[in-house]
C-alpha cells in the first residue's frame, strides 16, 4: 500500500503553520510552535502514536496563545484527513487507558469521517503559565478538520501537567492503533462501504 503522508501549510493574519506527517514511517518529531507546553504535548503525542510528525508554527502569541493552539489543531486535523485518504484496510477504532503518576485518562476514537468531541477533563485554569482550557479547543479543532469521533475522559488526577500528559499520550496510543492495517480487511470497515 502507498505511504500515507501529507504536507499542509496554512497562513492567516493570526498564524502561519506548516506540518508534515507520515502515518507509516516514524521519524523523530520536530515540533516548534513557540508555545513550550504545546511543543511538549505534541512531542509526546507523536512518540506515543508512532507517526512521523513535523510542525512549525508562529502566531500572535502577544495577544494570547488561543489562535496558535486552535490553528495548530486545525492544521493537524487537515493533515490527518489528507494522509488517511480512503481509509481502506484500517482498523478504524482505537482506545487506550493511560496512567501518568496520579493521573489516569481514557481515550476512545473512531476515524469515522464524522466529527464529534466528548471532552470530560477537569483541569483547572492557572493564573500563570499555559491556559489548560485551550486543550479542549485544540482537540475540537482537530476532530472537526480530521472527521474523527473522539472521547476523552479523565478518570482521576490532581496535577494539571500530569493530566494533560495522560490525555495526549493516551490519544497517541489510541490513534496509533486505529491507524493500523487490519490483516483480514482490504476494504473500508463500514457496511456503507465508505468512511
Amino acid at each position: 500500500m502507498n505511504q500515507r503522508r501529507a504536507k499542509i501549510v496554512r497562513e492567516t493574519k493570526e498564524t502561519c503553520i506548516s506540518i508534515e506527517i507520515n502515518l507509516d514511517k516514524y521519524f523523530i518529531s520536530s515540533v516548534s510552535t513557540t508555545v513550550g507546553f504545546l511543543d511538549h504535548m505534541l512531542e509526546l503525542f507523536a512518540m506515543h502514536s508512532g507517526i512521523g510528525f513535523k510542525i512549525k508554527a508562529v502566531g500572535d502569541t502577544y495577544v494570547d496563545e488561543h489562535h496558535l493552539v486552535e490553528d495548530s489543531g486545525i492544521v493537524i486535523g487537515q493533515a490527518f484527513k489528507k494522509a488517511l485518504g480512503d481509509k481502506k484496510g484500517i482498523v478504524r477504532y482505537g482506545h487506550f487507558l493511560l496512567p501518568m503518576d496520579e493521573a489516569l485518562s481514557y481515550v476512545a476514537l473512531d476515524l469515522s469521517g464524522r466529527s464529534c468531541l466528548n471532552y470530560e477533563v477537569d483541569i483547572r485554569f492557572q493564573k500563570s503559565g499555559f491556559n489548560y482550557d485551550l486543550i479542549q479547543e485544540f482537540f475540537y479543532a482537530l476532530v472537526n478538520n480530521a472527521g474523527f469521533t473522539l472521547h476523552i475522559k479523565m478518570i482521576k488526577g490532581r496535577n494539571n501537567h500530569h493530566i494533560a500528559e495522560s490525555v495526549f499520550k493516551a490519544f497517541g496510543h489510541a490513534l496509533g492503533r486505529a491507524l493500523l492495517y487490519s490483516k483480514s480487511k482490504k476494504s473500508v470497515l463500514s457496511t456503507k462501504g465508505v468512511l
